[in-house]
């Protein structure tokens, strides 16, 4: 387990780093290109005095520094969950797989866990280390030491219980992002308000121009921000509902084909 630590680090840095890349390239090639060019031709209209309808454009919506940074947030959190969600998946599929081979009617002794032991033992590097052969293995050692299937449930529990507990502990660098989003939101809208505060002289003199652009940029902050959050919230309750799924189903798992097939004789 703790070899994958590393990798995992060095995953989420390069998501950061390619989160940054990507969303600022977009932003600096084409969203505040044609924000700067909208409001420019929306700030001649009104120095013409002629009359116009304001469109709400999405560039502009867009163009600010806080809502670039969401993005670049929501894109990051979303790929340390596409890597947290494509391990679950690839563990959830072990439970297809026949780990222990035993017919119905078939029961296991004590003196039979070894040979159980060895071929759980003998998987692949990776496969050995996901949450069902773990268990499985806990379960087989606990009953050849014990000779109890009480203890072996207690030891199923507290398998699935502690992965349980590692996947939410996991979640919570995505807890903060989905945290962070909004905080960045309502500063945009503390940004823009001070700003549009700054330029009251000018509405006093007849010229909203400036505080409508701050005040815009107070509302719009929020909005995308709020958005965002929404998105990332339900896709992290998808990714946790896949995970909560993972470790009942392998509680399930072991209870069907493995608990239920152990008898201990009596003497």
């Amino acid at each position: 387990m703790k070899k994958q630590l590393p990798f995992e680090l060095i995953y989420q840095v390069g998501a950061l780093i390619i989160s940054i890349i990507i969303v600022h390239l977009v932003y600096v090639t084409v969203i505040r290109p044609n924000a700067d060019a909208i409001l420019q031709q929306q700030a001649e209209l009104a120095a013409s005095g002629e009359p116009f309808v304001q469109d709400r454009s999405l560039y502009v919506v867009l163009r600010d520094y806080e809502q670039e940074s969401c993005f670049i947030l929501m894109f990051w959190a979303v790929a340390i969950m596409g890597l947290k969600g494509r391990a679950a998946l690839a563990e959830r599929s072990l439970l297809n797989h026949d780990f222990v081979p035993i017919s119905e009617g078939m029961s296991i002794l004590p003196e039979d866990t070894r040979e159980y032991t060895r071929a759980l033992q003998a998987l692949p590097a990776q496969d050995r280390v996901s949450l069902l052969p773990r268990a499985l293995l806990a379960a087989l050692h606990r009953f050849s030491s014990t000779r109890n299937v009480q203890d072996v449930s207690e030891a199923v529990k507290s398998v699935c219980d502690a992965e349980s507990d590692r996947l939410d502990s996991e979640l919570s660098m995505v807890r903060y992002i989905a945290w962070a989003i909004p905080s960045i939101g309502f500063i945009g809208t503390v940004r823009g308000i001070g700003e549009a505060l700054g330029q009251a002289y000018r509405a006093v003199e007849g010229d909203i121009a400036g505080v409508t652009t701050s005040l815009g940029v107070a509302f719009n902050s929020t909005f995308i921000a709020l958005v965002i959050s929404i998105v990332l919230m339900f896709l992290m309750h998808q990714l946790q509902l896949i995970q909560e799924r993972l470790v009942l189903d392998t509680h399930a798992y072991c209870d069907q084909g493995l608990l239920r097939h152990m008898q201990v004789r009596r003497s």
